[in-house]
């Protein structure tokens, strides 16, 4: 074959490939099945389709002129499937950025690979062809043996306890994966995802990049300790300007925190998370919560029309978490919730007036494999194209000051999914939004000088210390997980397990429910996506509980329920109908607050049998693993 027509063919296929991602990346957040209504994602889709035909003609024509062989064909139609028709592209700066990674990590390989192939058989010398052959069908054995020995502990949980399949009790028998693929190429993926970000190197000329790039009203050239402007405003120019692009506010709004008379008029909407560049190029993050004295004192007095379960609730999510992997992965945060097994009844030594109880989850089910037809039931607690009011609104009726805290530059997900209100915004709100990055969804990354993750938690962890006497809502959530390998998810356990481990330590988890939680298994299929372990991973979500109550008076006649409920068919709507319970205490069997409950879930403190459940929870969860 003539050598300038094959490198010509390549280039072609490789450039137009790459054109045909980026081009595809345009998805919407209601589901393809609403994409249909916006015209400009309409005329995107068409002018894609139609260079695809365009581009399979001309490579079959290319391949019948033997311009390039039948292999290279195979190659791109293979790529053309995996990396472009087949996407979970949001945005670019979303889950379309790691589709697109792992194209360059298994395309780019792949073309030299078959280059290098292609100079093999030009060889005359055999024994070279024999070694490279010998050298393939090793690591093919590797890969091969070790997906196939690697689902020994798939079943098993914490404090040595199992996945219990039988339907008589329980109704619902897990598919046990017959081979786990996450170990192939595992080594590979960690390294990429988690490759060192030169920390130092970024910071360094942050200052001039930030006062360059900003159009603040609220910072000049000299300014040396920039504030990020608080997020929990209720205005409606700032409701509107979030709904657009939260991170677009943020660089319009930067602000001198130097300016006494600016910072003084912000009252307790100040800057709340800021770079100190005085003694240092790189600057250095600081945090520092506005405790709203007025807001804690009214806030007290709601607390008398309510007697709840749980006077605070603390939730971690996680997105895109299997419960198998987080007992790959979590092993030292784990262990946290692992200890409080062991009281079962009687007084933990540390908190004599106190009880901590621990529960894990076996079939708890996602209702989808992505975040947008999950976070609406878990804080909704029904679909996102269903009226319903977000849980803060109960929260802040009874008493309860309320916290946010997320790696990820968005509001919430609360204008994505209904009618965005004052209501709904949490008393505390901090998002990274660095005006110099793309938005930080996730993997190990920077923020001025430290990774991301422990702003995150240092924010939180002030929350808790500030409004020590209140009733106290928080929720953490970090999209750290959501990368291309299931083994990025380690990296965190440190910093989750001490952020645990201090408020316990210190006494803050007084009258405390912990939820430790995700909405789905891994979504970014890889390699993963070869074999039944991913597809039911993907709806076998992690789900721990660590309940608090108060000398054993609280729970003594749900506590049967939720430790049967370990291994019951669960469902988001469930943990939804928790939360409102803590809140409520009794009164969630009440009539007056049978609204606010879901259609479809029940408390995990009540008796779920998964045989007796209404046929419609089941409808909602797509691809089930319980059968």
């Amino acid at each position: 074959m003539n050598n300038k027509y094959f490198n010509v063919s390549i280039f072609i296929s490789f450039f137009l490939l790459y054109f045909l991602f980026f081009l595809s990346l345009e998805r919407c957040y209601e589901g393809e099945d609403k994409c249909c209504m916006r015209f400009k994602w309409m005329k995107k889709k068409i002018i894609q389709e139609s260079i695809s035909i365009f581009l399979t003609i001309i490579i079959f024509i290319m391949m019948l002129l033997k311009i390039i062989s039948k292999i290279h064909l195979m190659h791109f139609i293979l790529m053309f499937l995996l990396f472009y028709e087949y996407s979970n592209g949001i945005t670019f700066d979303d889950h379309g950025y790691y589709n697109i990674k792992f194209f360059f990590v298994i395309t780019i390989p792949s073309f030299i690979f078959l280059y290098i192939f292609k100079f093999l058989l030009s060889i005359k010398n055999k024994k070279i062809i024999l070694i490279f052959t010998f050298l393939s069908l090793l690591i093919l054995l590797e890969i091969f043996f070790s997906s196939l020995l690697d689902c020994s502990d798939w079943e098993k949980g914490l404090n040595n306890t199992f996945i219990e399949n039988n339907k008589n009790d329980h109704g619902c028998l897990i598919l046990i994966p017959k081979s786990c693929t996450y170990k192939i190429g595992k080594y590979f993926f960690d390294r990429f995802s988690v490759s060192s970000p030169k920390c130092y190197k970024q910071a360094l000329k942050s200052r001039e990049t930030l006062l360059k790039f900003s159009k603040s009203p609220y910072i000049n050239k000299n300014t040396i300790h920039i504030g990020f402007p608080a997020i929990n405003k209720d205005d409606k120019i700032f409701q509107k300007e979030i709904s657009h692009s939260l991170s677009r506010y943020v660089s319009k709004n930067l602000i001198d925190i130097d300016n006494l008379t600016l910072i003084n008029s912000l009252k307790n909407i100040k800057p709340e998370i800021s770079i100190d560049y005085s003694n240092s190029k790189t600057g250095k993050i600081k945090v520092d919560l506005n405790f709203n004295r007025t807001l804690s004192e009214e806030r007290k007095k709601l607390e008398r029309y309510t007697e709840p379960y749980s006077t605070n609730i603390l939730i971690l999510y996680i997105d895109s978490v299997s419960r198998a992997n987080s007992i790959r992965q979590l092993k030292k945060t784990l262990k946290f919730f692992e200890k409080f097994m062991l009281f079962m009844g009687n007084h933990n030594p540390n908190f004599p007036s106190e009880n901590f109880h621990s529960f894990q989850f076996f079939k708890y089910h996602s209702h989808d494999f992505y975040t947008p037809g999950n976070y609406p039931l878990l804080f909704y607690g029904n679909h996102r194209n269903e009226s319903k009011k977000y849980i803060t609104v109960y929260l802040k009726k009874n008493g309860y000051i309320t916290a946010y805290s997320s790696d990820s530059c968005s509001y919430d997900f609360v204008n994505s999914f209904h009618n965005f209100s004052t209501e709904d915004l949490f008393d505390h709100h901090y998002a990274i939004c660095d005006p110099l990055n793309k938005p930080i969804n996730s993997e190990l990354k920077c923020f001025h000088g430290n990774y991301h993750f422990l702003h995150m938690f240092e924010y939180m962890n002030q929350f808790w210390r500030k409004y020590e006497n209140n009733r106290k809502y928080s929720i953490i959530l970090t999209n750290f997980a959501h990368v291309c390998s299931v083994e990025i998810l380690k990296y965190i356990d440190n910093a989750i397990y001490d952020y645990f481990n201090k408020l316990f330590k210190d006494n803050l988890l007084k009258n405390t429910s912990i939820f430790l939680l995700s909405d789905h298994g891994a979504s970014l299929p890889t390699v993963y996506f070869l074999n039944d372990f991913y597809q039911i991973e993907r709806h076998l979500p992690m789900l721990y509980l660590i309940v608090n109550d108060r000398k054993n008076q609280t729970y003594d006649s749900q506590y049967r329920y939720i430790h049967k409920n370990q291994q019951a068919f669960i469902t988001a709507f469930d943990i939804h109908d928790t939360i409102i319970h803590l809140i409520y205490g009794d009164k969630f069997f009440t009539k007056t607050i049978k609204g606010i409950k879901s259609k479809y879930g029940e408390s995990l403190f009540n008796n779920i049998n998964s045989k007796q459940r209404s046929p419609k929870i089941y409808k909602h969860m797509s691809d089930i693993s319980c059968i």
